[in-house]
């Protein structure tokens, strides 16, 4: 009894790792891809009111003007592009997260297939050897499309071959809560960047940076199909927050969440484990099904994405308090969930 005692111990533990690895390996992927975007898009359309190109939207978006400012004391803010992609001492860059990508495939590459290894082991491999030297001028939306693509190629690799689990659960779980998690920073900081300019609300120049807003989030195309003629900021905001059709969107991205909870639930002794991050899910639901996107817009929008952002890290910490090995106990897991103030 006491050898199959410790035989339970050691695949619990090693399932917790193989969970928390496919976690973020989805999450740096999606991190990756849309960091990657959103430089490309800066370049081409993103200007700041003396009409330089804004990468300090970049920065504000991810949070990292103290990173920024250790790091880059010089304060250029072309620097921001050296910053993202080869600066190996911020964990936000792409050469960063190449790494991570790296160590959490190989953690987990008993469950994933031959394809999929291969396609990640050539381009984190790629990636690890850019230098600064290798960002020329007028190359960043080359990079930046090559690397677009590649994770792009990873996430068909991944639907085509691994098999429907836990992992491919807890894959997914990962990749629906970055999508919520990119979608309210690039909403919050790209409508108080446009917000105070002189330009009148529906002038060209407007329109041109509110596009940018759609084509951050890869969601020109499908916003374009419902909205052909009239674009608002309030038009943008609520499609990119409430629109479900829309794979990016907050709503869409939310009920996946949902889902995965819902499927985890189902596998034995998981449902007393899941209840509690669905509840939370469930207010963080029904507060975004309640207001329209004008509503949220005249209530505070900043004060609004920040009070989803403070409930999408709650329930990150109480996913990792409650399947992670390290686990703390279950008054800290509830004490994670408790709602946070608006």
């Amino acid at each position: 009894m006491g050898d199959g005692i410790m035989t339970d111990m050691a695949l619990n533990s090693l399932l917790s790792r193989y969970a928390e690895c496919m976690m973020w390996l989805a999450r740096y992927m999606e991190r990756m891809e849309n960091l990657a975007r959103l430089l490309e898009v800066t370049e081409t359309f993103v200007r700041d009111s003396e009409g330089q190109t804004a990468w300090d939207s970049i920065i504000s978006i991810n949070s990292d003007e103290e990173l920024f400012r250790t790091l880059r004391p010089a304060g250029q803010q072309a620097d921001a592009v050296l910053f993202y992609l080869t600066e190996r001492d911020n964990p936000g860059s792409v050469i960063s997260m190449a790494h991570a990508i790296r160590e959490n495939a190989r953690a987990v590459r008993p469950l994933v297939s031959i394809e999929l290894w291969t396609q990640l082991n050539v381009f984190t491999r790629w990636l690890l050897d850019l230098t600064p030297q290798d960002i020329k001028p007028n190359s960043l939306s080359t990079l930046c499309t090559r690397i677009r693509l590649e994770c792009q190629t990873h996430y068909g690799i991944a639907e085509g071959t691994l098999y429907r689990d836990q992992a491919w659960l807890f894959y997914r779980l990962g990749k629906h809560l970055e999508r919520c998690d990119q979608i309210t920073r690039l909403v919050d900081i790209r409508y108080h960047m446009l917000l105070p300019r002189e330009e009148k609300p529906g002038s060209a120049i407007d329109i041109t940076q509110w596009t940018a807003v759609l084509r951050s989030a890869a969601a020109y195309h499908a916003f374009r199909r419902l909205r052909p003629v009239t674009v608002t900021p309030a038009n943008i905001v609520g499609f990119l927050l409430k629109n479900d059709g829309f794979p990016r969107s907050l709503a869409a991205n939310l009920r996946q969440v949902d889902d995965v909870l819902g499927h985890l639930a189902t596998h034995g002794g998981l449902r007393n484990q899941c209840a509690p991050l669905q509840e939370c899910l469930d207010e963080l639901r029904a507060s975004l099904n309640d207001q329209t996107a004008g509503d949220i817009i005249l209530r505070g929008l900043h004060d609004y994405m920040n009070w989803v952002q403070v409930h999408i890290s709650q329930i990150q910490s109480a996913i990792a308090c409650t399947f992670w090995p390290q686990a703390p106990t279950v008054t800290e897991t509830a004490a994670a969930l408790q709602p946070a103030q608006q």
